[in-house]
């Protein structure tokens, strides 16, 4: 079944393809913000699901296969009941699409084995492809875990760039949220990671992002970082950039090494207005974090209802070897430690009474400042390294 209208001199040439329960319901999320120069579709072998949704652009994925049943958690049924609706998709996507959005909720049975088939027919039609999936709170369990990392390594070689969203940073975040108020928060999330990128094409000010400057950033970006904050009063764009660079909508927030930074300001025009000095704070914030060797696209656009707020969204691209799955910006690695032998001396024993060797410690423990053995009963000890410990007489 295929439901959509789009003739060429309507057709956006920009799509947001739901793919599952996750993906879609980031694009009804998105739907109801009333986005212009957009085109929404979803994807779901969930006949219901389909049935209830507002988007008017929608194919059921494997109507043979799965009876509108959905994918059972299985992504290998998942990617059979895609590639059913492969000429739907294609034709959909034929129209006049230059840049396409795959929103996915990875671990599941349909979005995560569809949307590398997506992904794929979005590669040879030459559409620049952006890929946003989340991954699973850690309660899902270890299955759908394992299924979406597999999904997600599957996807990554077919889009030009990948941003992940950890669902489980959300629940540190927002770790008082209801059951279902979780699942809804991860979807709108992932709603607004694509949001932003559209908001950057299409916004309007004094120096204008065009969709070429997203094409240099997006084009074979690889794993990217995205971030987005909105601040107003004291040093607002100094804590602006900070937020950025810690919001939800990030999986890692180390950009350094990134080669292309785009950046997007934006501001109320008029007495709230971004200055140059706030532009020059914003910058050195940014070479401080990055090096000098990102080259920085920039946009200034106005935005009437940010009133006394600096908006800021951030896309970085271009690092090599960055790890999909690292949540954390990683810390400054330290020198192994060695093993000690520990001598106890006494004042009246002829020789060393007892040798102490600790076990290898393997990981940097923060408190261990010293890592020795301390026997109260004698006096303090002595630590030698291997190469250093004299030798012990009989």
């Amino acid at each position: 079944m295929i439901q959509f209208d789009l003739p060429k001199q309507k057709s956006s040439i920009i799509k947001v393809l739901g793919v599952g329960g996750g993906g879609s319901n980031a694009v009804n999320f998105m739907f109801k913000q009333d986005i212009e120069g957009v085109d929404f579709i979803i994807c779901n072998t969930d006949s219901k699901a389909i049935e209830q949704s507002d988007v008017p652009n929608k194919i059921q994925l494997g109507p043979h296969l799965t009876q509108g049943l959905g994918a059972g958690a299985d992504p290998s049924v998942g990617k059979l009941a895609t590639e059913e609706s492969l000429e739907e998709i294609r034709k959909i996507l034929e129209v006049n699409t230059r840049m396409a959005f795959i929103t996915v909720g990875m671990g599941g049975g349909t979005g995560t084995g569809g949307a590398p088939i997506i992904a794929k027919i979005c590669k040879d039609l030459g559409i620049l492809t952006v890929g946003i999936v989340t991954t699973p709170f850690g309660f899902e369990g270890p299955r759908r875990q394992k299924q979406a990392e597999e999904g997600i390594n599957q996807l990554k070689p077919l889009v030009d760039t990948l941003l992940v969203i950890s669902n489980d940073k959300l629940r540190v975040q927002y770790g008082n949220l209801k059951m279902k108020e979780a699942f809804t928060k991860a979807d709108n999330v992932l709603a607004t990671a694509a949001k932003c990128i559209t908001d950057v094409i299409n916004s309007r000010g004094h120096i204008i992002v065009d969709f070429a400057d997203v094409c240099t950033v997006m084009k074979n970006g690889g794993v990217a970082i995205l971030g987005k904050a909105e601040v107003e009063g004291e040093n607002r764009a100094e804590r602006a950039i900070e937020e950025a660079l810690n919001s939800p909508l990030l999986n890692d927030n180390d950009i350094k090494g990134a080669k292309w930074i785009l950046l997007n300001i934006n501001s109320a025009e008029g007495e709230h207005e971004c200055t140059m000095d706030e532009l020059e704070t914003i910058n050195n914030f940014l070479r401080e974090r990055t090096g000098e060797h990102s080259d920085v696209i920039m946009g200034m656009g106005y935005d009437a209802t940010l009133d006394k707020k600096l908006g800021i969204t951030l896309i970085a691209t271009g690092f090599e070897g960055k790890d999909p799955f690292k949540t954390e910006t990683p810390k400054k690695a330290e020198a192994p430690i060695e093993e000690k032998i520990v001598m106890t001396l006494v004042t009246d024993a002829v020789a060393a009474e007892q040798i102490k060797q600790e076990p290898v410690i393997n990981e940097v423990n923060e408190k261990a400042e010293d890592h020795f053995i301390l026997d109260q009963t004698e006096e303090t000890p002595i630590h030698f390294s291997f190469d250093q410990a004299p030798a012990i007489e009989a």
